[in-house]
């Protein structure tokens, strides 16, 4: 089974999103099977229908296990893999693998956390790498504020285009009735933030929220079945360079360039094609690398790209549609709702947000500190 042989074999037909913000008194389960219901009502299947489980929560380390359990079900196929925010864009591709080669027909993909009325704790099951406990860092900020400074010593990237990312997600998220912060800033109130881990500020860095989402993917021949417009899968990959950011080989160039690489060759199209670009914001630099790294724009030039609204509501590229980590939802773990957004903007649903004749979409997923790149491309009936 070649990954070019996969181009197209599985669809989404549900999506669903709950508890976005701060929900006192749920559990990371009770959110993920708001989600999860919401999805299946959007799908039009029933929760018997679900033979393919990938779940994962911050707060169980079998969250398959659990999920499972607590839905009712006893799925013929399950995957709790967990590379951090990538985790989702991994699940879907074995999905994909799992329905073409018989194992299911229907696989759900959920998460559901707690993050913000749990205090901020999302990160029980995540150790601080062996070689790093030593200095006592900010996880995972302080990682994160290292490769920006690189970048910035390398390229000449600015404090000011690291903000022009942040200004640019605002805006999408003031046009998101779901985002958790919906007020538009200016650069000058980014750059005035307080300062976290040199050179990113507090509003560098995603929001810690809670929230929870679901999605239903099927084989393309039943896709028509369901009644929304589905999104076909195109093109999956992921790959990985370290765990420790001591070890990563090169601060200012991630694994987006490989998982980015062989995505676009299995769904057969470039960056140059993609209409709508859905990237996993943990922090304003991860923007600017993740643009560079798949192609977008050449390695170096990702702090000029964002610059003068070219990512913002009404610029050449959108970029985070819904807001992103930033201004939407980031419950530790963002994406799955970075695909939601992907899918929503094929079938036409983001309101002020969309996007006109989107056909192609880009979803790419990071995992630990810049360690787990993942990248999924969904398209339209008329790419396939």
């Amino acid at each position: 089974m070649s990954a070019e042989s996969l181009r197209g074999k599985a669809a989404v037909v549900g999506v669903a999103q709950a508890g976005i913000g701060n929900y006192e008194g749920w559990q990371p389960l009770e959110l993920m099977g708001v989600a999860v219901q919401r999805a299946l009502e959007d799908a039009g299947i029933g929760l018997h229908e679900i033979d393919g489980l990938c779940a994962t929560t911050g707060s169980h380390y079998f969250a398959n296990l659990s999920a499972a359990e607590y839905l009712g079900i006893q799925p013929s196929f399950t995957s709790c893999d967990m590379n951090g925010g990538s985790s989702f864009m991994s699940q879907l591709l074995q999905g994909v693998m799992a329905i073409e080669s018989g194992l299911c027909k229907t696989v759900l993909i959920a998460y559901g956390s707690n993050a913000r009325s749990n205090g901020g704790n999302h990160a029980g099951l995540i150790e601080t790498p062996e070689w790093e406990q030593l200095y006592r860092p900010r996880i995972p900020v302080t990682g994160y504020a290292l490769a920006a400074a690189r970048h910035m010593h390398e390229y000449g990237t600015t404090r000011e285009q690291l903000a022009e990312v942040v200004v640019a997600a605002r805006a999408w998220g003031a046009m998101n009735p779901e985002a958790f912060v919906q007020e538009k800033v200016d650069l000058e109130t980014v750059l005035a933030a307080k300062m976290v881990s040199d050179p990113l500020s507090v509003m560098d860095c995603c929001l810690v929220t809670d929230g929870a989402a679901a999605m239903v993917l099927v084989a393309k021949d039943r896709a028509k079945e369901y009644g929304k417009q589905a999104a076909y899968v195109l093109g999956a990959s992921s790959a990985t360079t370290h765990r420790q950011i001591d070890q990563m080989p090169d601060l200012t160039t991630t694994a987006a360039v490989q998982s980015g690489s062989r995505a676009y060759q299995m769904a057969g199209v470039q960056a140059s094609d993609i209409d709508v670009i859905q990237l996993y914001d943990a922090f304003s630099i991860n923007v600017i690398l993740f643009l560079e790294d798949l192609g977008f724009c050449a390695k170096g030039e990702g702090g000029a790209f964002v610059s003068a609204g070219r990512i913002a509501p009404g610029g050449e590229r959108p970029v985070n549609t819904n807001g992103g980590g930033i201004s939407c939802v980031h419950p530790g773990m963002y994406g799955l709702f970075c695909m939601i957004e992907a899918v929503r903007q094929l079938r036409g649903e983001c309101g002020d947000r969309q996007i006109p004749s989107a056909e192609l979409a880009l979803a790419h997923g990071n995992g630990g500190t810049l360690s787990s790149q993942a990248t999924t491309i969904f398209g339209t009936e008329a790419c396939l």
